[in-house]
């Protein structure tokens, strides 16, 4: 994608501003991002999904934007999901114009303040990441660099765009398959920022081998338990002795998927035997796996077979229907010879 972003008069000039601007701003002073956004864009999310420590990814549509955003707690990562248009952001004595559209990201620095001219209603997934989530990946990566995040406007990033933008549609109201959801891509995100948008390259090291037999078996089981507690990443990775980085990659490595994916794969299987093997309702099958209503699961059901549980139901058992005519008939002809 092409891409216009001119800095006036230079890259440096706008970075070594915003890190003045940034020291003069206590970290009492400022507020959570979720706060801040909603203060400045004058409207509550379309969809939010937080941790306790603020993390997590928001979904805003809003008006036209000619205000300031004051320093906020947390690191806030933009992709844009509306009409292409021109920007304007200014900060300190520095001006960066960009051009909003698909596979470009906006990076906000914990801590800084720049004011912003949008002139078009906006459509934007952000994420909202705590330095210290920041540093504990670079630690489990084994990233020893400094870590300070580049302030960056309309600078394309197709992967990381297509990551976050992926979070909007994510949501199965599934709270544990959401959460394990959440975790790994705040993750995956932060890896991904650390090695592209800190100033200096940051390769991660690989991890060689996946889990050892009783660690994976002792995985599945957790993940196959009914306990929230139990599915959480963190609770994972600490009964393997890993960190979650590692523990993703490793357990990856093993079973080829990652501990979500495993974890959603495993909920369809589920799925599909008790829609098979019993007459329960569809909707006692998705209050049974967890999910808080008969629509969320119709909707994650489709999504992975392309069918409804109701048309997956009948086309799987009509040849068991069928087998027994068939017996039944022969048993008939049986009892005539």
């Amino acid at each position: 994608m092409t891409q216009s972003n001119h800095r006036d008069p230079s890259q440096k000039h706008l970075s070594t501003a915003t890190e003045l601007h940034r020291s003069d701003v206590s970290t009492g002073d400022r507020r959570p991002a979720e706060m801040e956004m909603e203060r400045v864009l004058g409207t509550t999310p379309f969809r939010m999904a937080l941790d306790a420590s603020g993390a997590g990814i928001a979904h805003w549509k809003h008006d036209p934007l000619h205000d300031v955003v004051e320093p906020m707690t947390h690191h806030v990562i933009m992709a844009h999901n509306g009409v292409v248009q021109r920007m304007e952001r200014r900060s300190g004595g520095s001006v960066a114009f960009g051009t909003f559209r698909p596979g470009v990201l906006v990076i906000i620095p914990e801590g800084s303040s720049s004011r912003w001219d949008i002139p078009k209603p906006v459509d934007v997934v952000q994420l909202y990441l705590p330095h210290a989530t920041l540093q504990r990946v670079a630690d489990e990566a084994h990233i020893a660099t400094p870590i300070d995040l580049v302030e960056r406007t309309a600078y394309p990033d197709p992967i990381i765009s297509r990551l976050l933008l992926s979070a909007a549609d994510a949501p199965s109201s599934n709270e544990a398959l959401d959460r394990l959801f959440g975790q790994q891509l705040t993750d995956l995100l932060a890896t991904r920022l650390l090695a592209d948008h800190t100033g200096v390259p940051n390769p991660v090291q690989p991890i060689v081998g996946g889990l050892s037999p009783k660690v994976l078996q002792r995985a599945i089981g957790r993940l196959r338990s009914d306990s929230d507690t139990d599915v959480s990443l963190a609770t994972l990775a600490a009964d393997a002795g890993l960190s979650r980085f590692h523990f993703c990659r490793a357990f990856k490595e093993s079973t080829g998927l990652s501990p979500h994916a495993w974890l959603r794969q495993y909920r369809l299987e589920q799925a599909m035997t008790m829609l098979r093997d019993t007459d329960e309702a569809v909707v006692s099958v998705a209050m049974a796996l967890g999910y808080t209503s008969q629509t969320a699961f119709a909707a994650a059901f489709r999504r992975l077979t392309g069918e409804t549980p109701s048309d997956w139901r009948r086309r799987s058992q009509v040849p068991q229907s069928r087998c027994k005519d068939v017996n039944r008939s022969g048993a008939a002809a049986n009892a005539v010879r």
